[in-house]
């Protein structure tokens, strides 16, 4: 398990958002959404120690060895600035974006987390992953999830000629579960595989924050006395992300 340690600077919080899925389910109304992550990043870059986007950032993201997808600049543009500023930003795969590979890190000083992490930052333990294949149920993601991250899936893929690859990617995306639900989706405890994962999860080692995205839900639910579990929610909708000032982590709304 991948450990971070970060001070807890008086005056500077750490943020965690998630689910931009920047690319669905059109390119318009992606663009208004890149947007409004730009105008949040202006606001978060102000006071803050270190930002963490868990996962599921873009609908889609392949590196090919000399090729990325068209799009987004504006977005990474300002990573870029607010690197340059020296504060860090980290990436967590998501199931959309597995097929991150180096081109964050080399470009933009931005290190890729395949899976967990465990942040220490002053008194507090933050266990944080995008969340996608933890828990119970779910298995014919959980086998979804080891071909597409298999060497031999992404060894194939990259041979397709990128034009083909980003079209059957756009399909994707036109299909996808952020594309077209937009009601979102009802809680349900006795569905809630990420509770019952951080529930055994607690037994066997405490953490005081459970830190997850790709539920779409923005959660905040007791695990234990002492720990709770936070889910970021998602951009499409609900527009949430989550600030740690030293002592507690909230969950909060950008523009209303």
């Amino acid at each position: 398990m991948k450990k971070l340690s970060i001070p807890v600077v008086p005056g500077r919080r750490i943020y965690f958002a998630s689910d931009f899925h920047l690319g669905a389910p059109d390119r318009m109304q992606s663009l208004e959404r890149e947007r409004k992550i730009i105008r949040w990043l202006d606001q978060v870059k102000k006071d803050a120690a270190a930002i963490f986007l868990v996962g599921d950032i873009f609908d889609f993201w392949f590196e090919y060895p000399h090729v990325i997808p068209k799009g987004f600049i504006r977005f990474q543009g300002k990573l870029a600035e607010i690197r340059d500023m020296g504060i860090p930003l980290y990436f967590f795969h998501g199931n959309h974006d597995m097929w991150m590979f180096d081109y964050f890190q080399k470009e933009l000083d931005i290190p890729i987390y395949r899976d967990s992490l465990i942040l220490e930052t002053g008194s507090h333990r933050l266990f944080i992953a995008h969340g996608d294949g933890l828990g119970p149920g779910d298995h014919t993601y959980k086998l979804l999830k080891k071909i597409f991250r298999s060497p031999l899936a992404q060894w194939a893929f990259k041979w397709l000629h990128p034009s083909l690859g980003m079209a059957l990617a756009n399909s994707w995306s036109a299909k996808s579960r952020i594309a077209n639900d937009i009601k979102g989706h009802d809680y349900d405890e006795s569905s809630e595989w990420l509770l019952d994962f951080c529930r055994e999860m607690e037994i066997k080692d405490h953490h005081d924050y459970y830190i997850f995205g790709h539920r779409h839900l923005p959660l905040e639910i007791e695990v234990s006395p002492a720990s709770q579990y936070i889910n970021l929610g998602e951009w499409v909708l609900a527009c949430t992300y989550a600030a740690y000032d030293g002592k507690t982590v909230n969950l909060l709304k950008f523009e209303g």
